[in-house]
């Protein structure tokens, strides 16, 4: 029956590129839907792009072991600030400034804002090298999954995503995922219920559940609270920054505000993506916390111990502690038809992740750095440039997942997040909304904020360390930039520019 599930649901997709592929007639309709996408649509694409199996099955299962219930802090965190905050913030000045300075992707409101060709090339760069691993986190939280409850070949399965990805990328661009991410997004309501309600089950009920999680040998005292131990306190809310905050600051996010219809589209899907994030998020993160309780209950292959001996002895990855508490057939036992609704919603959410990020990616090297030298061509021939660099991103990201395939996904994840975002997010919010950044605050942004990021871990040779220097990346950037910005105050935009992008001199 689960099976059933999946072919089902992928028969629909293709179904929906088979509608819209013969609708993509423009580069504007194929990258942002003709700046035509409704709220329910941009609402559920943002929500379904910001909660894929990396945080489903990577982070939810992965904090949720570490830290307990206070896991869940993330997932308030992300509905807060990475769906509420950002959308109240971001995205009728992004729509509005992306018009009026004819961009559509966050290097080119580099280049146009900071009018520097330099930037826009470099922040193409960054966004391009460093969206790969984070591709590469959701082929392996989707093969994981897909492994456990079908028996898989790991490999295979990467290759099926990928195609599915690149086929209805390749057919149909932003319409078509726009209109796939609204099937998608119900979808996932109605899993993260099931889950919820399974793995509370199988812990014995909220209070029993949480009665073990504070036990020596279970969990540990206070990790029954939203309160985190004191060594597991920065650690956490770093994550918390780093998924919430860096949301704000990562381009295939933001890309979903260029595209938006119209001021009122705006203001429902901020509601409607708030309360799409608490559900998921929330959800997610407080299943995970139950992660242990319900696999000291699961005995090992070998019938020595449980499955949370295995994690606790690291002989089995924490990134394995969702799919094996849903696949579980002793003490969890979820009928067939709601673990294939669960595969089809981490399915669903991975490839509207995958496609957010290939859309992004192939946008800025067909747009801003073939578009930078040559800038008279065709728009038909970067629509097809577009379109063949999408199945190279998802061939490039498919190599890059099997090469760091032993590779944590919460590891991968925080470097992409930390460096892009550390990188981008003060550059592009003072650049949004202060008139007074200047092109070498902007400059400086970019550089230590990827520097900044990316350093401590890769010196020290402790990967652990990503969250928390990514964490420091997106905060350092908001000094660093206003005031490299008021030591170059002489170089302040021109009155002709501030007129373009706010659309007025005052």
């Amino acid at each position: 029956m689960k099976l059933l599930i999946l072919v089902a649901y992928v028969l629909m997709m293709v179904v929906v590129i088979a509608l819209t592929a013969r609708k993509n007639l423009s580069l504007n309709d194929f990258l942002l839907g003709g700046r035509r996408v409704g709220a329910w649509m941009s609402a559920l694409g943002y929500g379904t792009a910001y909660f894929s199996a990396v945080i489903i099955v990577g982070y939810a299962g992965s904090t949720g072991w570490d830290v307990g219930l206070s896991a869940v802090w993330c997932g308030i965190g992300n509905a807060l600030v990475g769906s509420l905050v950002a959308w109240q913030l971001l995205a009728k000045p992004t729509r509005a400034m992306g018009e009026r300075l004819k961009v559509s992707t966050m290097p080119g409101f580099f280049e146009k804002r900071y009018q520097s060709k330099t930037l826009k090339i470099l922040a193409s760069l960054i966004i391009f090298v460093f969206l790969i691993p984070y591709s590469a986190s959701v082929y392996k939280g989707i093969g994981n999954m897909f492994q456990k409850a079908f028996d898989f070949d790991y490999t295979w399965c990467m290759i099926g995503i990928a195609m599915l990805s690149a086929l209805y990328l390749f057919a149909g661009g932003y319409k078509a995922t726009s209109i796939t991410d609204f099937i998608q997004g119900i979808v996932m309501l109605a899993g993260i219920a099931a889950v919820i309600c399974y793995t509370v089950k199988a812990a014995g009920g909220v209070g029993e559940g949480l009665s073990l999680l504070g036990q020596e040998g279970i969990g540990a005292p206070g990790m029954n609270t939203m309160i985190p131990s004191q060594e597991k306190a920065v650690w956490l809310c770093s994550n918390v920054l780093l998924t919430s905050m860096g949301v704000l600051g990562m381009p295939h996010m933001i890309h979903k505000f260029f595209a938006i219809k119209d001021a009122n589209s705006i203001k429902h899907a901020t509601v409607i993506s708030t309360v799409f994030a608490l559900i998921i998020a929330g959800g997610a993160y407080f299943a995970g916390s139950f992660g242990r309780v319900v696999l000291s209950k699961i005995a090992s292959p070998d019938g020595t111990g449980t499955m949370a001996d295995l994690v606790n002895a690291g002989d089995m990855a924490k990134d394995q502690v969702i799919p094996t508490l849903l696949t579980d057939t002793t003490v969890v036992g979820i009928p067939d038809v709601i673990l294939g609704l669960f595969v089809v919603l981490l399915l669903s959410a991975s490839i509207s992740t995958l496609t957010a990020l290939v859309l992004s990616s192939s946008s800025v090297i067909s747009l801003d750095l073939v578009g930078s030298f040559a800038p008279n061509i065709n728009p038909r021939t970067t629509t097809l440039i577009m379109r063949v660099l999408c199945l190279v991103f998802v061939a490039l990201s498919l190599a890059i997942n099997f090469l760091l395939q032993d590779t944590p996904i919460i590891i991968l994840m925080s470097l992409s997040w930390g460096t892009i975002s550390g990188a981008f997010l003060a550059p592009f919010l003072y650049g949004l909304l202060w008139r007074g950044v200047t092109k070498a605050g902007a400059f400086a942004g970019v550089i230590c904020g990827a520097l900044i990021s990316l350093l401590p871990p890769l010196v020290t040779g402790q990967m652990s360390l990503a969250p928390i220097s990514g964490a420091v990346a997106m905060i350092s950037g908001f000094v660093i930039v206003p005031l490299v910005s008021w030591m170059t105050r002489k170089s302040a935009p021109s009155v002709e520019l501030i007129v373009e992008a706010f659309g007025d001199a005052a």
